[in-house]
């Protein structure tokens, strides 16, 4: 992977926010320019495109891009290495202390990013009038009906792309693939509390989706088994302090 874009010079952004995209040409302008403008009362601020192996223009555009909008950074995988693999590039490469993300189809809108970052521990948007297939809205309705009985995490939608988390809690969870749909439960494996926003669907404007059912379905029923393993395995975490040598 390479930075294609130097961190922009000047004072250090407030928030980043993370978009992973493979093949979503025709989507990265329009997106950037409503993130901007979402995101224009918590300057500063970075967007950093994460490029997943895309194989259509999406490159071309983001490098064409970062010469308009100084706040924006690329980063390109060398191949495609799946979703998780290119949300936690974005945030190994965010320079702010709180980092938020969004699919880069268009889906999530940005206007509901200051919401997220407003409380923070992890703050998940949860997708009202989703704009999809019957047959994708049946999948997820399944896979978070069965994910929620057994990790029984109190989340209705984690396949929202807009997420707001700390940096720091992110990179400490253990990393998989398949990371992005269990950030609640490992989140509250932390101890940490967890705030939800609805959030309005939209139908992306260009091109397909580019994670298939595969992905989505069949992997995730093994992920959602090691998850609930760590979640078992979880020791309480000691709070120590040095006792301080008595004076005299």
């Amino acid at each position: 992977m390479t930075n294609a874009n130097p961190p922009p010079s000047g004072a250090a952004p407030r928030v980043s926010v993370v978009v992973p995209v493979r093949n979503e040409a025709g989507n990265v302008a329009p997106l950037i320019d409503e993130i901007a403008r979402a995101m224009a009362a918590l300057a500063p601020f970075e967007i950093i495109y994460v490029n997943d192996g895309s194989s259509d223009g999406t490159a071309a555009e983001l490098r064409m891009l970062a010469k308009q909008y100084p706040f924006l950074r690329h980063v390109d995988h060398a191949v495609s290495c799946g979703q998780s693999a290119a949300v936690r590039t974005g945030v190994t490469f965010a320079r702010a202390p709180v980092v938020v993300t969004l699919d880069g189809d268009g889906q999530n809108d940005p206007a509901f990013l200051p919401a997220l970052v407003a409380a923070i521990g992890l703050v998940a948007g949860q997708r009202v009038g989703r704009k999809a297939s019957g047959f994708k809205k049946l999948q997820s309705r399944i896979a978070n009906t069965v994910r929620n009985m057994v990790l029984r995490d109190g989340t209705r939608d984690t396949g929202c792309g807009l997420k707001a988390v700390r940096r720091e809690l992110f990179l400490a969870l253990p990393y998989f693939d398949g990371l992005h749909r269990f950030l609640p439960a490992l989140v509250r494996r932390e101890g940490y509390g967890i705030a939800y926003v609805d959030v309005v669907d939209r139908p992306r404007l260009h091109g397909a989706s580019n994670y298939g059912l595969w992905d989505r379905l069949w992997i995730g029923i093994l992920d959602l088994m090691g998850v609930w393993w760590l979640v078992r395995r979880k020791k309480r975490v000691p709070q120590v302090s040095e006792v301080a040598r008595d004076a005299g």
